[in-house]
């Protein structure tokens, strides 16, 4: 999916990038992908899909695990308190299944 930047201000939607749950997206993310892309080029990415798809999760299919095992690392969106137009995704925890 390419990012369409004419449908998504960039400040728009947001990861929490300087949190601790940051860091722990990027290490539970690099522990099962398999991809020799740095995650660092795929937010804007991720970030676009979960807000077009208006989801709080992004997938990892299993062919692109290092486990091949389908992955979900699920966040919770806030807005922002001073301006509802901006969502921030916080992580919460990766999961191998959605119920």
């Amino acid at each position: 999916m390419m990012l369409d930047l004419k449908k998504l201000h960039p400040s728009s939607v947001q990861f929490d990038y300087f949190s601790e749950k940051f860091s722990r997206f990027e290490a539970d993310y690099y522990r099962y992908s398999n991809m020799n892309i740095p995650l660092s080029f795929l937010t804007d990415d991720i970030l676009f899909a979960m807000s077009e798809s208006q989801v709080n999760y992004f997938y990892l299919p299993s062919f692109k695990a290092k486990d091949n095992r389908d992955h979900f690392y699920i966040f919770k969106v806030r807005m922002q308190p001073d301006n509802h137009q901006v969502r921030t995704y916080e992580y919460i925890r990766h999961v191998f299944a959605l119920k």
